[in-house]
């Protein structure tokens, strides 16, 4: 087997089971809070780093809300057995980034690394991403250039794969779907506020021997529950979330 083919079945693979990262780099994480403290000694020092870094993985999450609510379907999804594309984006941030939604993805993971403010950790969990995905990219484009040809291969010629070029910008074909967004995006947005809330417990007992969540990080906790009970209760039981073709 040639190394672009192994590259290909191994991309191919990933891609599978890509979902399954997140639990390999929340291991490393809860591993490295051990020594946790808070940063200048001071609680409510930490407590601002922590906003940060929720606010840098919400940056990730808006760099997947932006490409998500424009795109038709069958493309830009969740599919874990095979890949689909019905058609390719080239327009909205499709046009400065071939893959948006994994660029999203690595901000989402940057923000929940520097939680612990060690350099290190977010340097192999940045490496781990990279080697991780650029298989799965590798794999993807592959298939794109086997379904859509010269087409593929005149918007890959003038798009950055990975880092986004900043100008170029192609307004999107369709737009902007809120119900899409909201219809597959809610695992998401309360996955980050449910994997900062278990990091911030975790770290807190290390730092201070005592287990428990503070007022902050419950309020946050709990508005972000109620959101996803509401938005999956929608999808689950009612069609207000769905929309034709989208």
């Amino acid at each position: 087997m040639s190394l672009k083919e192994e590259f290909e079945k191994t991309g191919n693979w990933l891609f599978r089971w890509r979902s399954y990262l997140p639990l390999l780099l929340i291991g490393m994480l809860l591993v490295n809070l051990r020594n946790f403290e808070f940063i200048g000694q001071q609680e409510s020092t930490d407590d601002l780093w922590e906003i940060f870094c929720l606010a840098v993985s919400f940056l990730g999450l808006g760099v997947r809300i932006l490409t998500i609510g424009h795109t038709p379907r069958k493309t830009s999804g969740r599919n874990t057995s095979k890949q689909v594309a019905d058609k390719l984006n080239t327009t909205g941030i499709y046009s400065l980034v071939r893959h948006p939604l994994y660029l999203g993805n690595f901000i989402i993971w940057l923000g929940i690394s520097l939680f612990a403010h060690l350099w290190w950790l977010t340097l192999i969990c940045t490496l781990v991403f990279w080697i991780y995905y650029e298989r799965i990219m590798f794999a993807e484009e592959e298939f794109l250039k086997k379904k859509f040809g010269k087409e593929y291969e005149d918007w890959a010629g003038n798009t950055p794969a990975f880092i986004p070029k900043m100008k170029g910008w192609k307004k999107p074909d369709l737009p902007f779907s809120m119900k899409k967004v909201l219809k597959g995006e809610y695992n998401g947005f309360f996955g980050i506020i449910a994997v900062f809330t278990i990091l911030e417990v975790v770290g807190d007992y290390f730092a201070e021997g005592k287990l428990e969540l503070d007022l902050m990080w419950s309020l946050i906790f709990g508005t972000g529950f109620v959101v996803f009970v509401m938005l999956r209760t929608l999808k689950k039981r009612t069609n207000i979330l769905s929309e034709k073709e989208r």
